[in-house]
């Protein structure tokens, strides 16, 4: 889902992250709030007041839904769930699992938590602004209105994730019921992504309307989430399908018994010319004399300057083996996967006592999850 992501602190065991995507809505909030927002709630300020108040109501956004990530990431880790992190991107934040909730009650709990925490913080920011001077919703300081905004989006983030279309926070209370209704979780999150679909086409309609309209930004942003929406309600049916479909399942069984690999004397230039630009993996397993020494990746070689590759070698390069790239071929294939997911890459080298005897592959997972979802639909 994200591209890259820098980690900014952990906070009870979670590392939260920022998807560089998240800069470009930190500055476009920052700006709306400053020269749109503010100006027309609190008249008679300087420029400097009202950028300053930007930047806080910016920072108290994000704050806010770390906030509602974090309270989603407790109870997943109260019911046994192994969370990856919190990340901060374009469109918000999410809450990373590396696995599926393992009952109704655990979707249920977990999902209801943010939009009640943010409800809980929005009402709490709101009340404490009505002590200030003005009454509830009067600002008349820039402290106050920051609070009032603070406040008021807490409960419009609260609503829009309650509504019932998957992956927000209400398709998976729906999803929750659905499956401890019926048993199937299958079928329940079937008919939630359907209706995840269905709720981004809606947006995607009404954002070409605003465009339309004259409503340039509106439009645009309403297109862009709807088209998110769309992307990630298809995107976490087949996830599920995948999980269903590997649990159990041993590695062997999608491996590649093949794999291409390289000798340790190879020097880099060769690597890159007969074997990374032919192939286009980012992995090669670096073996000597039938045994496995290591790996090398497109990353490492990108590490090495141009002018050195003639005479830089490919031992020089590799990295070990590690349960970060390797694992035996008796190893789940749903295992395998998070794997891959928790440490970043596409490509695990099947190893079993000391020789390579597979490349298992994202792309030959995938793959197989294609051919079943078409059998199925036949």
């Amino acid at each position: 889902m994200f591209g890259k992501s820098i980690t900014l602190f952990r906070l009870f065991g979670f590392a939260v992250r920022i998807d560089l995507t998240w800069i470009f809505i930190a500055v476009l909030v920052t700006w709306s709030l400053a020269e749109g927002i503010f100006p027309a709630q609190l008249a008679g300020q300087t420029t400097f007041v009202y950028w300053t108040m930007g930047v806080l109501g910016a920072v108290g956004l994000f704050l806010s839904i770390i906030f509602h990530e974090l309270c989603h990431s407790l109870v997943a880790r109260r019911f046994g769930l192994e969370m990856s992190g919190i990340t901060l991107f374009i469109f918000g934040g999410v809450a990373e699992m590396t696995e599926e909730p393992r009952s109704p009650k655990a979707e249920l709990f977990m999902a209801a938590a943010g939009p009640l925490s943010s409800i809980v913080l929005g009402v709490a920011v709101l009340v404490g602004a009505s002590f200030l001077p003005g009454g509830f919703f009067h600002a008349t300081s820039a402290t106050k209105e920051v609070l009032l905004y603070l406040g008021e989006i807490n409960l419009i983030l609260a609503a829009f994730n309650l509504i019932p279309a998957f992956p927000l926070d209400g398709g998976r209370v729906l999803r929750a019921i659905l499956w401890g209704r019926h048993g199937n979780i299958k079928r329940a999150t079937r008919v939630t992504s359907s209706i995840g679909s269905g709720f981004g086409a809606v947006l995607i309609v009404l954002g070409v309307v605003s465009f339309i309209t004259g409503n340039f930004v509106s439009g645009v942003w309403w297109f862009l989430i709807g088209m998110f929406l769309r992307g990630a309600a298809g995107q976490s049916y087949r996830q599920l399908l995948l999980r269903r479909e590997l649990e159990g399942e041993p590695v062997r069984r999608f491996m590649t018994t093949e794999p291409v690999t390289v000798d340790p004397d190879l020097y880099v230039r060769d690597l890159v010319e007969q074997y990374v630009f032919r192939t286009h993996h980012k992995l090669y397993p670096v073996v000597d004399d039938g045994r496995l020494m290591g790996c090398v990746t497109l990353a490492q070689v990108k590490e090495v300057p141009r002018e050195k590759w003639d005479w830089t070698r490919v031992r020089e390069l590799a990295s070990g083996c590690s349960a970060e790239n390797t694992l035996s071929p008796d190893s789940d294939a749903m295992e395998a996967l998070t794997r891959m997911r928790r440490h970043h890459v596409s490509r695990l080298m099947v190893v079993e006592d000391g020789h390579l005897v597979g490349i298992l592959s994202l792309k030959d997972l995938m793959n197989f999850l294609s051919m079943k979802v078409e059998l199925d639909a036949s």
